[in-house]
């Protein structure tokens, strides 16, 4: 191959780039002197930590009445709409009274606007939360076999129930703040965006699962824990003979108007300044039939009831529960925060600003610990008012100030859950394009998906993440290790694998490994340098044999010029070019894919390096960022190689080698001439 390229600049070594370019570290300051410098008070600083934790008083002033007040007036009162009949509908899956979906959908959008970072994020109820916090109320306060409503009895009942309910909020908000304060942020990157969909979509089976009783007039009780979803389906199953034919055909009807209009919505949204409000209206209509017709006393339809004016008295939660209900409101406020911060940061990326995910945790926080005080069950940022928020042409948050205006309106509605849930069902047409991009993220979708389904949200949501991070470290186990090799008359060094007119170097093998190296993966490191050096034990055995038996030789042999000229001179730089026994003479590893080296790591290298010296390989390293070469130093590799074979990148490993083995020839001629020519007087070389 061709070594025409040239370098225009000096061969720099680690060291040699670090004493020209490097900067001195700075001393480090004591600790005492970094909390003084954060713990100073300035009336800046004080503005800066204000608009930080109310963000609301750093993009209000920026507001820009004319261009966006409209926007975020249709935006806030078509969600709010939708709020409405949502907000009563997952109360029902709380297994609380409806009244308090609205409490739900109204305090936490206000707290949320003034904490929040998320300018196109709807909160308020989430039927996700609403199961799993359901689950644990029907646990604590099952319901009773006969329960008098025309008796306080009822009113102590729901009283019990969203006693527990607030509680799992207030913890659950609580357990927030602590995250915020230990800056826990960074948790929400566990949950890539296959394993949030495949969690939302299968919790929408649960969810609609769970409905099908009250679709069809049935009276069964909830099924928790491992295979509940199974459970229910047998129990309805079991019980279809005693379907109520008045609330079937209800339901039906409700069906075939919602799904249509909802389709209507998505399809034409662009063209719609704002969504068909089909949900209010089909409540309206279906209220006004029941109340026209007596349906409840007639057919014994279950209705809503009277839904109380006014908003609630402030009132402790049930706070003697939450040793209770600790254990399950670690999986509910994780799932939650999960999903906003989710939610947030797609809506942020589309609309080029930022959102942080520390802050996310407190407004989240402080939205459940102080909604919890007005019997409030746990929010989050929503899926489908969300959506539907950022689509009706919303700005900003202040859309929120006009959602809960019309929320203290007083509302009466029927739940009709399974409609709300369509776009998660939908999210299955997005599986053949995920398998044709990735098929490890499809099959963490699957595995989610399949273990929610099948054992229940939070279990399912566990084993999606672990199963996840298994994927992740399977593929920093089984990383590439490649050999590179260099394009004719240029300084670009690939795998000759996927290069067939990449050539590789004479005598030396340049080696690159794609992913870190640390106890998890050194097995399969060594295995694939053993494979591409061959450092195998016998060739490493049968070679140290004949160079002691060398040794052994020269030691009792009498240096003559016909036997040979007894040279010391090339002990160092020039000795390891002579190599009889292999063809590689040098390996190089390039370290630019290799983004972090642990203690077991940083020990291969140096048992390779000693092997490779046991061979007659000498071994250099190139492109190793200050992380890994320091682990490197620190571990001791600079005892067993020399410290000049570290270079900035692989074509300055290249030219210098080049560059010994013309200096190393060169030195060999000398030295024959000088030998051979002033005993004989001739082989003059010039």
């Amino acid at each position: 191959m061709s070594a025409s390229v040239a370098v225009y600049r000096n061969i720099y070594t680690e060291d040699q780039f670090r004493q020209s370019y490097g900067t001195e570290v700075a001393r480090s300051e004591r600790l005492r002197d970094k909390l003084a410098e954060r713990c100073r008070c300035s009336r800046a600083a004080w503005l800066h930590l204000l608009r930080e934790r109310v963000p609301i008083f750093s993009w209000l002033p920026k507001y820009k009445l004319r261009k966006w007040i409209l926007g975020d007036t249709i935006a806030g009162l078509t969600v709010g709409i939708l709020h409405i009949p949502q907000g009563m509908a997952f109360a029902l899956l709380t297994s609380v009274a409806p009244i308090y979906g609205l409490y739900t959908s109204f305090f936490p959008v206000i707290l949320y606007m003034l904490f929040g970072t998320g300018h196109h994020v709807s909160t308020g109820t989430f039927a996700v939360l609403s199961l799993m916090t359901g689950s644990v109320v029907e646990q604590l306060v099952p319901s009773p076999l006969q329960l008098n409503s025309s008796s306080t009895e009822e009113a102590d009942f729901e009283a019990q129930r969203i006693g527990v309910a607030s509680a799992i909020a207030f913890l659950s908000g609580v357990m927030m703040i602590c995250m915020f304060c230990l800056q826990l942020g960074f948790l929400s990157t566990y949950l890539s965006e296959p394993i949030v969909k495949a969690f939302t979509s299968a919790a929408a089976f649960h969810v609609t699962v769970s409905q099908l009783q009250s679709m069809l007039g049935l009276r069964l009780p909830r099924f928790t824990g491992t295979f509940s979803l199974f459970k229910t389906l047998a129990s309805v199953l079991e019980n279809l003979p005693l379907t109520n034919l008045a609330e079937l055909v209800i339901s039906l009807v409700c069906l075939v108007v919602l799904v249509p209009v909802k389709e209507v919505n998505t399809r034409f949204r662009h063209r719609l300044r704002t969504p068909i409000p089909v949900e209010i209206l089909t409540v309206i209509t279906a209220t006004a039939i029941a109340y026209a017709f007596s349906l409840d006393s007639r057919y014994d339809i279950e209705i809503v009831g009277t839904i109380p004016a006014g908003f609630p008295q402030p009132q402790l939660p049930a706070l003697d529960k939450l040793p209770l209900v600790a254990r399950d409101t670690v999986a509910i406020t994780f799932v939650g925060y999960a999903v906003s911060v989710s939610l947030a940061m797609i809506y942020a990326d589309k609309h080029g600003y930022s959102i942080h995910p520390n802050q996310e945790l407190l407004a989240h926080g402080i939205s459940n610990t102080v909604s919890s005080l007005f019997t409030c069950f746990p929010s989050s940022a929503t899926l489908a008012t969300t959506n539907i928020l950022e689509s009706a042409g919303g700005y900003t948050q202040l859309t929120d100030k006009y959602l809960c205006s019309l929320l203290s309106s007083q509302a009466v509605l029927a739940c009709i859950n399974v409609t709300s849930l369509r776009q998660m069902f939908l999210q299955f047409k997005d599986l053949p394009d995920l398998w044709r991009i990735s098929k490890i993220d499809f099959v963490v979708w699957l595995v989610t998906w399949l273990a929610v389904v099948v054992l229940n949200v939070d279990l399912g949501l566990a084993i999606g993440v672990v199963f996840s991070m298994v994927t992740v470290i399977c593929r920093t186990q089984r990383a590439d290790c490649s050999v590179l090799g260099r394009a004719s008359n240029t300084e670009i060094y690939r795998p000759i694998e996927n290069n067939n007119k990449c050539c590789e170097v004479p005598g030396v093998k340049i080696l690159t490994y794609n992913g870190p190296i640390y106890y998890g993966n050194r097995s399969f490191f060594r295995e694939a340098m053993t494979r591409l050096l061959s450092l195998t034990p016998e060739r490493i055995r049968s070679i140290e044999k004949a160079r002691k038996a060398r040794e052994r030789r020269d030691r009792d042999a009498i240096p003559t010029v016909e036997s040979g000229v007894a040279n010391t001179s090339f002990s160092s730089e020039n000795e390891f070019f002579k190599s009889a026994d292999s063809e590689v003479q040098v390996a190089l590893i390039d370290c630019s894919s290799v983004n972090f080296v642990d203690v077991a790591g940083a020990k291969l290298f140096i048992q390779m390096c000693t092997e490779c010296q046991k061979v007659g390989i000498r071994l250099y390293l190139a492109n190793c960022n200050e992380r890994v070469l320091k682990i490197l130093t620190s571990s001791g590799l600079m005892n067993y190689m020399n410290p000049q074979h570290i270079f900035v990148t692989v074509h300055d490993a290249v030219v210098y080698i080049e560059q010994q083995k013309v200096k190393s020839l060169m030195d060999f001629f000398l030295i024959f001439q000088k030998t051979l020519g002033d005993d004989y007087g001739f082989f003059a070389f010039n």
